[in-house]
């Protein structure tokens, strides 16, 4: 699966999670930036595994800082 795919989805997906517009949601963006807290973050994960239906793995979950990172994270898990 190409980055720009996975990013596509992360950002719909983080977009409706905050409200926010998707043209707002960069790989830059951070979650602190969005005001996410840790649930928001744990529903985003479960969320993306579901859809990509893959595991990431927990030691994964506490680099991810961005929206950048949920993408790695999940091209990593997927490329296992």
């Amino acid at each position: 699966m190409e980055r720009e795919e996975v990013f596509n989805k992360v950002q719909e997906a983080v977009a409706d999670l905050m409200n926010k517009d998707v043209a707002e949601i960069t790989e830059a963006t951070t979650f602190e930036e969005l005001a996410a807290d840790s649930l928001d973050l744990i529903e985003l994960i479960s969320d993306m595994e579901d859809t990509f239906d893959t595991t990431i793995e927990d030691e994964d979950l506490k680099s991810i800082t961005s929206v950048g990172d949920a993408v790695d994270a999940i091209l990593a898990a997927l490329n296992k």
